[in-house]
């Protein structure tokens, strides 16, 4: 069991099993745009989603304001409120950026990493962090997330995101289970997903897949909602987003936004 250090302790525990249960999805509401988002009414209370930018997106959710992976300087979240979460799926510099972290990061914020991530924090933001390994899981407030495996699996992609090292997230609200890949393939982890009501799935090469492979994996573990996200690569390349959502299926609805305006 690993425990944060100072006053966050007992609000965040991380284990090496991840939570069980049966989750019941609810019939949805349609979404409506909220600060630039959309919102998703669950059990727990209304989710708001605001998408920032490639990877980095905002969750104003009953548990608290959530920062994924985020990026590029403390301006781009002025118009939100501070995180009471912010989680990191691993090290590249579209995913973890020390400087808007120290931006962003206030003082009851609670950070979880992967354990190279951590090592990489700043002294300052060490004691509200905890390192969770794939498969694990952690506890903040009443909210379970557990750490799925983000990692290549295309022999000459390996040496991107190589196995073991780099976190995916699923949030689990009462009654609504989240999914965050990081950046990943179209592993058996993924594809054995289940239960699954929102999904956040990337797509862009050489270094995650293409978008045919985000959508046979999404089409297999099938949430009822996906993003595609981080389909721009450095190179200038660009997994269409509108061709993955013509190739998942009627079964799952695709949101479409702006992540790179």
């Amino acid at each position: 069991m690993t425990r944060l250090n100072g006053p966050t302790r007992r609000q965040f525990i991380a284990t090496a099993a991840a939570a069980a249960g049966v989750v019941t999805v609810l019939p949805y509401s349609a979404f409506a745009q909220v600060q630039g988002g959309n919102t998703f009414e669950t059990r727990a209370g209304p989710i708001t989603i605001s998408p920032v930018s490639h990877a980095s997106f905002v969750a104003q959710t009953p548990q608290g304001v959530i920062y994924v992976d985020p990026v590029g300087g403390g301006d781009k979240y002025e118009g939100f409120a501070a995180p009471d979460l912010v989680l990191i799926t691993h090290e590249h510099g579209d995913h973890f950026d020390p400087e808007t972290l120290n931006s962003v990061v206030s003082e009851g914020t609670q950070i979880i990493t992967n354990p190279a991530v951590f090592d990489m924090l700043p002294d300052g933001l060490k004691a509200q962090a905890g390192a969770v390994e794939n498969g694990g899981s952690a506890i903040f407030k009443d909210l379970s997330i557990d750490v799925i495996a983000a990692y290549n699996i295309t022999e000459e992609r390996k040496k991107f995101h190589p196995k073991g090292r780099d976190n995916g997230y699923v949030l689990n609200f009462d009654g609504f289970r989240m999914y965050i890949s990081g950046d990943t393939e179209d592993t058996p982890e993924m594809r054995a997903l289940e239960n699954i009501d929102l999904a956040f799935v990337c797509m862009n090469l050489p270094f995650t897949m293409d978008a045919n492979a985000a959508a046979s994996a999404v089409a297999e573990f099938k949430p009822k909602y996906v993003y595609p996200y981080h389909y721009r690569g450095r190179d200038g390349g660009t997994q269409d987003p509108d061709a993955f959502a013509k190739r998942v299926g009627m079964d799952v609805e695709v949101k479409l936004a702006n992540w790179y305006g």
